[in-house]
């Protein structure tokens, strides 16, 4: 019996925070710091202390514009001004990479910076005729890249026409289980359902209590959640994104 009570007790313990707090390594890292800046950005939504992991990523020289976007969106969710990287995301030239332009303007925003036109402009020139935001310039629309897009595009102040025509595609992608999918036909899946509650939030935008049921489904006893209902895969990334939709706070954080 008080095996049972432990075990019982233990359970009760195990929220998707915990989960994710309990991955911290020494440095402050959660691995590499791409996952670090993902469980960061969970933790910073979820009001909870996210440790050294600021000063780890600023200790990072990122590989690319998005993950240099990224660190900084992390870094400044967590109070750590990342002086360092904004005269590059100030000066980045919008190319085709469509991804690379959401994260930028998102990290400027939450840095408290003002958005460049043509950082906007490039962002409204990605919509494709079906309302959605390719990862690529030209390419096909996919619900995740029109979430995060339609985040940026709330946090540089757009309203109107480009948001009712993502947020439309977007309501497209959700499930008879609630759930969202990347693509249509791929089936749901927790990320992509995590972001499209954040998308729609940005948007003034009821999610559905739909939304957050197919999420409770897909939490495991230890906190984390499944990839999908047929997938367990990359707990950590998965339960990190889940936390600022439980918390009902789209990016940037806070703003």
């Amino acid at each position: 019996m008080k095996l049972l009570a432990v075990l019982a007790a233990t359970a009760a313990l195990a929220t998707p925070v915990s989960y994710v707090e309990g991955q911290q390594r020494a440095d402050g890292s959660f691995g590499d710091a791409g996952i670090t800046a993902w469980a960061t950005l969970g933790l910073e939504a979820a009001g909870r202390d996210s440790g050294k992991a600021a000063a780890f990523l600023a200790a990072q020289t990122p590989a690319s514009q998005t993950d240099a976007a990224l660190f900084a969106l992390a870094r400044a969710a967590a109070g750590d001004r990342p002086d360092d990287l904004l005269p590059r995301l100030r000066a980045y030239s919008p190319g085709k990479l469509v991804n690379a332009t959401i994260w930028t303007i998102l990290a400027l925003r939450q840095a408290g910076e003002p958005v460049p036109r043509a950082h906007l402009n490039a962002l409204l020139r990605a919509q494709r005729p079906n309302g959605g935001f390719p990862w690529l310039a030209g390419g096909a629309a996919d619900a995740n890249d029109t979430a995060a897009a339609i985040q940026a595009l709330r946090a540089a102040g757009v309203k109107g026409r480009p948001i009712d025509r993502a947020v439309a595609f977007l309501r497209r992608h959700q499930n008879a289980d609630g759930g969202f999918e990347l693509t249509r036909g791929r089936g749901s899946d927790t990320q992509s359902t995590a972001w499209a509650i954040q998308a729609l939030l940005a948007a003034g935008r009821a999610p559905g209590a739909a939304a957050f049921r197919y999420l409770a489904r897909m939490r495991r006893p230890d906190g984390s959640y499944r990839y999908s209902a047929r997938y367990v895969t990359t707990p950590l990334w998965v339960t990190a994104q889940v936390l600022p939709a439980l918390a009902r706070k789209p990016f940037p954080l806070g703003r």
